[in-house]
């Protein structure tokens, strides 16, 4: 077969994630052709099963930080009270440092989910478009469409028929590429198969009513990825909504029911998926609606209804990674729930303080006057919701400017409200 690119793989800062990706991919479709099941249903579960355990690790340090944020939002939701309505420079410093001083107490960092979230993302999104094509990375799918492209290529018209398929538009800047129009081989094959990839039976049947010359090789080709893409009777190349549609022209009504089964299917184990995971407290200390967690919830009850509506439109192959996506997390996260019901919360707590204190000690800076710091506040925190006296307050806020002065940064929030307080003394001065 003619070398050259591989289709039109994934573009961007997530290519090299992708073609990581592609080459698992391939190797579970090898793998499965040596044992005689090649088939791409089978092949993006056990690659969903793959890239999922490979994640558990990141899965499980997110749970932990879910179970710490869950034991020290009461504290924080307490100080934003307090500080509702005072925008002054000092009260925003103490603000600041009494929250630092929680997120110190708990040993963790603000941002303590978002690294977990940076790498999961670029990687499911990478196998999105691993999975969405399939031809671009993995070489024995590639390889059906041949010799039929190679015939197709050297056919009048065939550029133009193909351009009228119905997901055509997609494929619409590499038609008008200066390599396709100079006729680049191996740009021209990859075009080709592109399109191919989302022809649907009608558009198959197009081509040999067009060149008739073709119709044997067009009935190889498309017996041959009938093959690949059967799965438990369905041809998961194919949309549900494609599926319902051919099933009502045909009268094949127990069909139906089949082609509706992946978005069900979609939208309920992504239902046990959410009911699984930790659920956010909607209501604060005080009884007042969390607006962050309501609409945390707000997503969760959208998923499962978004998933069927996805899956029913987008070929029943994605839909067959978002199932095996949600069972898979679905059985990792019960295993994980048991795993963190296990944890002595107040000993990780621990741990983590005393890394921080680690930490801070590197970069000459004593961890016990802040610890301390934290544990003041939280007891005062907890022993009444009425606010500080005025001595306390003054109190308060001499630690706070005291403590950001000593600790800030040059280009620091911190730094830049002493520029400002600075300045509106001098001036006051004048």
């Amino acid at each position: 077969m003619p070398g050259g690119i591989l289709l039109t793989q994934q573009s961007g800062f997530l290519k090299p994630i992708a073609i990581i990706l592609g080459y698992l991919m391939d190797g579970i479709f090898v793998l499965l052709d040596k044992m005689g099941i090649p088939n791409i249903g089978l092949s993006i579960i056990l690659f969903t099963i793959v890239i999922y355990g490979c994640m558990t690790p990141l899965t499980i340090k997110q749970q932990k930080f879910s179970k710490l944020s869950a034991k020290m939002n009461p504290e924080l939701q307490e100080i934003q009270k307090k500080y509702k309505n005072k925008k002054d420079n000092e009260s925003m410093m103490a603000m600041n440092e009494e929250t630092r001083a929680v997120y110190d107490k708990y040993g963790v960092s603000p941002t303590g989910s978002c690294l977990q979230l940076l790498i999961q993302m670029p990687i499911l999104f990478a196998l999105y478009r691993v999975i969405n094509a399939m031809p671009a990375y993995v070489k024995q799918i590639k390889e059906a469409y041949f010799p039929l492209v190679d015939k197709l290529i050297g056919q009048v018209g065939s550029s133009e028929l193909l351009q009228s398929f119905t997901n055509s538009r997609m494929y619409e800047k590499q038609f008008q590429n200066e390599a396709f129009l100079n006729g680049t081989a191996s740009y021209v094959q990859n075009t080709y198969i592109d399109c191919l990839n989302r022809a649907s039976t009608a558009e198959w049947q197009s081509i040999m009513d067009k060149f008739p010359s073709l119709s044997a090789d067009v009935t190889d080709t498309v017996g041959k990825l009938n093959e690949y893409n059967n799965f438990l009777g369905l041809n998961i190349a194919n949309s549900p909504s494609f599926m319902l549609k051919e099933a009502f022209t045909a009268g094949a009504y127990l069909m139906v029911v089949v082609a509706l089964m992946i978005p069900f299917l979609a939208a309920f184990t992504q239902w046990l998926n959410v009911k699984l995971m930790p659920q956010p407290d909607t209501k604060g200390k005080d009884g007042q609606e969390n607006s962050m967690a309501a609409s945390m919830k707000m997503m969760n009850t959208m998923m499962p209804i978004m998933s069927a509506v996805f899956c029913f439109t987008l070929p029943a192959g994605m839909g067959i990674y978002w199932v095996a996506g949600a069972v898979v997390r679905s059985v990792q996260q019960v295993l994980i729930n048991k795993h963190i019901d296990k944890i002595d919360m107040d000993d990780v707590i621990q741990k983590n303080l005393e890394k921080r204190e680690k930490k801070l000690e590197k970069m000459g800076i004593s961890g016990k006057q802040i610890n301390d710091n934290a544990s003041i506040n939280t007891k005062r925190m907890n022993s009444s919701n009425s606010l500080y006296s005025e001595t306390e307050k003054e109190e308060k806020l001499r630690r706070a400017r005291e403590y950001f002065e000593t600790h800030r940064e040059p280009g620091s929030i911190a730094a830049k409200a002493n520029m400002v307080r600075e300045y509106n003394e001098k001036n006051n001065k004048k």
